[in-house]
């Protein structure tokens, strides 16, 4: 442990009281418990068994020597139970004083000034802790998210099929001119002189063809029967 305090030690302070010290707060650190300063007392005359306050993350040990050395006392104040402290220097020395919340008074007295100045900072910010706990924010990795890559649309090729001539309906479906043109229509007889020069046949090939044009809508029934009458007076 003295390797770890050699950065908090100074020449002001004794080694061999150092020594004493740390050997006993082997036993009795916490787990998790650092030790923040240790300040010993030199007093004018010469000091054979001083008394020390030791600091720490957790609390605050002032440790005392009984039984001309043999055993030592460890009074020790956690910092939620210390309402403050403060440091008088004077000519000889420098007393460091903290109060609990229970109104007990601690003093120290003829520590060195420069380390009654360290206890001081340490206790104010242990304390300040206490009163402005620092919230651990965990630390939050930036994602970097790559936009994602746009591809082109290639356009779809698209087959050409060949059309197929396509014959209009108009040119298929028969007009009414048109049937009338296929069908053989002969003008209404009105002299009997034209069908007297017919044979029989040829009088009931034309009697049949009125025939049709009655049945097709080409012709009104009474030109019809009037047609089949003059007909029928040479059959």
């Amino acid at each position: 442990m003295i390797d770890n305090l050699k950065k908090i030690l100074n020449e002001d302070q004794d080694p061999k009281a150092i020594e004493k010290i740390t050997a006993k707060l082997e036993n009795l650190l916490m787990w998790n418990e650092e030790v923040g300063y240790i300040a010993v007392q030199k007093k004018p005359a010469v000091t054979i068994f001083p008394d020390s306050i030791v600091v720490t993350n957790k609390r605050i040990i002032l440790c005392k020597p009984k039984n001309l050395g043999l055993s030592m006392e460890f009074i020790d104040y956690d910092w939620d139970d210390i309402a403050g402290s403060f440091v008088k220097e004077g000519i000889l020395g420098a007393d460091f004083t903290f109060t609990t919340n229970s109104d007990l008074t601690h003093t120290v007295d003829y520590l060195p000034k420069n380390q009654a100045r360290k206890l001081y900072t340490y206790a104010k910010e242990q304390l300040d802790l206490l009163k402005n706990p620092k919230v651990a924010t965990p630390v939050v990795e930036e994602v970097k998210t790559e936009a994602p890559i746009e591809t082109p649309i290639q356009e779809a090729e698209v087959e050409e099929i060949p059309t197929e001539e396509v014959t209009l309906y108009a040119e298929i479906m028969p007009t009414p001119n048109d049937v009338i043109r296929d069908t053989e229509v002969e003008a209404p007889i009105s002299e009997e002189k034209g069908l007297a020069h017919l044979s029989q046949d040829e009088l009931f090939a034309k009697l049949q063809n009125y025939k049709k044009l009655l049945d097709n809508g080409l012709i009104l029934q009474g030109e019809y029967d009037r047609l089949k009458s003059e007909i029928l007076k040479y059959l």
